[in-house]
């Protein structure tokens, strides 16, 4: 079965940035695809990024140019680099693992933006 964490959510200024990690444990880590996705209140769940099983990377329109996603296959953890963050940014994140449409996902954590 596989279990995903996800860590390092908290509140931050417009503009500071955060790193947030995803531990992965079970599943055949190098080979399958890693997201992130958000869903802010009253909006559906998006695509922030996404990195697959050979580090190539797609990245919603939105963060384009400020976050960064990578993965460490040793450690089984996928990352991202979030800077020049936004209000708009504000939401819960949530790590996800699979192929082909059979995914796992973890339970979030939570990003604030605010002054």
């Amino acid at each position: 079965q596989v279990q995903l964490v996800e860590s390092g959510g908290g509140l931050v200024q417009p503009g500071g940035s955060l790193r947030l990690s995803c531990a992965a444990s079970g599943g055949l880590f190098s080979a399958n695809n890693m997201a992130w996705y958000r869903q802010a209140p009253g909006k559906q769940r998006e695509l922030v990024a996404d990195i697959s099983s050979r580090s190539n990377t797609n990245y919603g329109d939105s963060v384009k140019g400020r976050f960064t996603i990578s993965r460490d296959n040793d450690k089984k953890m996928v990352y991202l680099q979030m800077n020049s963050l936004k209000p708009e940014d504000t939401a819960v994140y949530y790590c996800r693992f699979g192929n082909y449409g059979i995914y796992y996902w973890g339970k979030g954590t939570q990003v604030t933006v605010s002054s």
